[in-house]
């Protein structure tokens, strides 16, 4: 059974050509089509992400969420996206206006061009990039700029503090996500995302369950979910770098957050839980589509989880993280993989599975050694200091 999506480009295809197009042409015009109909199905799945993560932390909290406008809320988001476009549009004075305006676009097509390269059926996807997961990275720095633009042109002290604060973040947990990246690159001998699916025989989650948590964890980190949620912190420094937009252009970076929190879902799911793969896709591709829908919701759920029941944690505690804790992890995950890989590449995949766990225990358990040395030291310490003499101001 062929794909129905597929079906119906041949079919236009065809179509184009009957009517006299040349074949550049045909490429041009379904290549368009096909950018709409992506970006028209991101957003619309942001929209309905704002009822489900609604109605998900109204469940968690013991609330019932959205319940009056439409059945079971649904039409909420509709109302909200109403208001939003009928606020007033303001302008700071003394504002960059170009670099202003420009920000929420580039925070949102940050996100959506990351959706060009993701394989959605095997035969069905945005481009076969086969340097897709270097076109991720480099796109997702998009958001980054994006940030720094917001804050920079808003001439606004506090959006400028606090644009700094979220480059800081950003800048610096894309160093364990690349890393992280890297391990199912190894893994699958292919810079290609459709090509990374492809090798996976077996999830690659099993092989590098370390190397899916870092990834998972930086991908938070890099879209501002929490604890990581300093990208907002209205309760520290105002809203942080978007404080100066209203209306839709503040609806854009908010919709661009809960779309890149689905992204980052999809991308878990089709690096280390085998994309569209399963039991069936080969007779019918179109449940490749089905597989990755759902991998992609249980992650989602996760994030969502995650957002509603840990804390905000502090700018230095979040630095010192990654760059003494995340960083050499996820270095020293790497060099291991690619040392047994080498090494069992050509052995049964039993053996290549055993391995490769093999080298993820060796790391968690010398991680917790080191943790654990690490903390007996700092309680020295604070036991020293407590037992200092301390000065005390005389009496008046």
């Amino acid at each position: 059974m062929g794909d129905p999506i597929a079906l119906i480009g041949d079919w236009l295809r065809d179509l184009l050509m009957g009517w006299g197009l040349s074949a550049d042409w045909v490429t041009v015009i379904l290549a368009a089509l096909g950018g709409i109909v992506i970006v028209t199905v991101t957003l619309v799945i942001g929209i309905a992400l704002v009822w489900v993560e609604r109605k998900v932390v109204a469940r968690f909290q013991d609330r019932v969420g959205p319940n009056r406008v439409g059945p079971k809320g649904l039409i909420q988001p509709f109302a909200d996206i109403l208001k939003l476009l009928i606020k007033e549009d303001t302008t700071p004075d003394g504002a960059d206006k170009i670099v202003f305006n420009i920000a929420p676009v580039l925070g949102i097509a940050s996100v959506i061009l990351i959706w060009a390269v993701v394989p959605y059926t095997p035969t069905v996807f945005g481009s076969d990039v086969n340097v897709g997961v270097l076109y991720i990275v480099a796109v997702g720095s998009l958001g980054t700029l994006a940030v720094l633009m917001a804050g920079w042109s808003s001439n606004n002290k506090y959006a400028l503090l606090g644009a700094f604060r979220v480059v800081a973040q950003m800048v610096s947990y894309e160093i364990p996500l690349v890393l992280a990246i890297l391990v199912p690159v190894l893994l699958a001998r292919d810079m290609g995302v459709n090509g990374i699916v492809q090798a996976q025989e077996y999830w690659f989650i099993l092989l590098s369950p370390l190397g899916a948590l870092i990834f998972f964890i930086s991908s938070l980190a890099e879209i501002g979910r929490s604890p990581f949620d300093l990208l907002e912190a209205e309760s520290e420094i105002v809203a942080g770098y978007n404080i100066e937009y209203s209306g839709m252009k503040f609806g854009l970076f908010y919709a661009g957050e809960l779309i890149h929190a689905f992204t980052i879902s999809a991308l878990t799911a089709t690096l280390f839980l085998g994309g569209w793969r399963g039991p069936g896709v080969d007779q019918i591709p179109i449940l490749g589509l089905l597989y990755l829908l759902i991998k992609t919701g249980i992650v989602y759920f996760v994030v969502m989880w995650i957002r509603y029941s840990m804390p905000r944690i502090r700018i230095d505690h979040l630095l010192s993280f990654n760059w003494k804790f995340l960083t050499p992890l996820a270095l020293a995950l790497l060099v291991l993989t690619a040392i047994v890989d080498k090494l069992v590449l050509d052995l049964t995949p039993t053996i290549r599975i055993a391995s490769h766990i093999g080298v993820n225990l060796f790391i968690l358990i010398v991680t917790v050694l080191s943790l654990r040395a690490f903390g007996h030291r700092r309680r020295k310490e604070i036991q020293v200091f407590e037992g200092r003499p301390v000065a005390v101001p005389p009496k008046t």
